[in-house]
């Protein structure tokens, strides 16, 4: 079995996350730039599954580690489950997080609570030096509040709010939202994953 782990991504958030959750596995754990592979990846999947699948298999290509790639994103029911795996994409790749929120705010505005439910998806693909490949999807339900709060997450953590805590993703406690947030979640199924087939 290989001794690391390259996880397709750049995003240092989720690296600090990633690297959290699977520290007990004792492989080291690279980003794609830490491992020097730099490679533009066509996400054209049409589900969660589908784009992760698509990055660890980019990358797997370039590597005998253990590869691991996430596809994540928000679900709004009332928005026909937008902006879904294009999450990161919304409104332009380049378009700031308050902006997106604030659009998404606008779109519901005056949608009662019981209709702004959502969820986090998250869907984690590894690729083994072997070339098997395993998929695991998680989720997180809540809703889309009435407005911004917190500031510990990123991405559409502030508007994004969970009943039994009473607050935004934004206001948890890191260890809080590893323990309950979608990839936190996935990140254990699929460490859960590696301890048996690798």
């Amino acid at each position: 079995m290989a001794d690391k782990i390259i996880f397709a991504t750049g995003n240092k958030n989720k690296m600090r996350e990633i690297r959290d959750i699977l520290s007990d596995l004792g492989m080291e754990i690279l980003s794609m730039k830490e491992a020097g592979i730099d490679k533009e990846i066509n996400e054209d999947g049409k589900t969660f599954e589908e784009n992760a699948l698509i990055k660890a298999r980019a990358v797997a290509e370039d590597t005998d580690a253990v590869v691991l790639a996430d596809d994540s994103g928000l679900e709004i029911d009332y928005l026909n489950k937008e902006p879904g795996i294009y999450s990161a994409r919304y409104l332009g790749e380049d378009t700031s997080y308050e902006i997106k929120n604030q659009v998404l705010l606008d779109r519901l505005s005056g949608v009662k609570k019981e209709d702004r439910t959502a969820r986090f998806v998250c869907a984690i693909a590894a690729v083994l030096p072997d070339k098997r490949e395993f998929v695991v999807r998680e989720t997180i339900e809540g809703y889309i509040g009435e407005k911004p709060a917190g500031t510990n997450g990123f991405g559409y953590d502030p508007i994004f709010y969970v009943d039994e805590y009473g607050c935004s993703t934004a206001e948890l406690s890191e260890e809080k939202k590893n323990e309950v947030s979608h990839r936190g979640k996935a990140l254990r199924a699929m460490r859960e994953v590696l301890k048996k087939e690798a």
